[in-house]
């Protein structure tokens, strides 16, 4: 199988995050696309998260329905930071047949050799850097400056069309008690309302 790797904080998951999942699956041609929520990001050591259970939930809502779609809570029930690498080696342990994809911003790519370990991360799957519509097309020089050669061999891009949405921007909406109509799905839209899980969420749109 050919398994796309999207990992995230998804605080909330977005239409951003479904579109930059739904490019990668359909121009890789993917099996899968896994979905996996970071249980304790080592890039945000000072960032507020909201409760990593309550983050996949959402995630599961947002996806419910299209099953080439997998909300993956591994990295929420590993103790300690979230490192991708550990992620892709529990993968590549458990599924040696399947084909690694890991799905990331081209923004990134740019921060990849700060990550752990990341010749490693491109031994065990081929990294694919998503440009956003406002970002301009990666080209084969920029990906070698940012990570080198070797990994570079790694890299393949992916264009997605639509959004340039954030995550932060959705919160910041809801801590103005502002609509996150159209942005997100319904579902989770709904969910935040019922449980409260930012400042001033409205009630969902009927």
């Amino acid at each position: 199988m050919r398994i796309g790797i999207l990992g995230g904080t998804f605080d909330p998951v977005h239409y951003g995050h479904l579109m930059m999942a739904e490019s990668c699956r359909e121009q890789l041609q993917l099996d899968e696309v896994r979905l996996i929520p970071a249980g304790d990001p080592p890039h945000k050591p000072d960032q507020k998260i909201t409760d990593a259970h309550a983050r996949a939930d959402m995630l599961q809502l947002a996806v419910s329905g299209y099953p080439e779609f997998v909300v993956d809570r591994r990295e929420i029930r590993r103790s300690g930071p979230s490192f991708t690498v550990d992620t892709l080696q529990e993968f590549r342990e458990q599924q040696p047949d399947d084909e690694l994809f890991l799905i990331i911003g081209a923004d990134s790519l740019e921060q990849l050799l700060t990550w752990k370990s990341p010749e490693q991360i491109a031994q065990l799957a081929t990294i694919v850097a998503v440009n956003r519509p406002t970002q301009p097309e990666l080209t084969t020089q920029q990906i070698t400056q940012w990570v080198g050669g070797d990994i570079a061999a790694s890299v393949q891009t992916v264009a997605m069309p639509g959004s340039d949405l954030s995550a932060s921007w959705l919160r910041e909406r809801l801590a103005a008690g502002k609509s996150l109509r159209f942005l997100t799905p319904k579902a989770v839209e709904a969910f935040i309302a019922q449980h409260d899980i930012y400042a001033a969420a409205p009630p969902a749109a009927p």
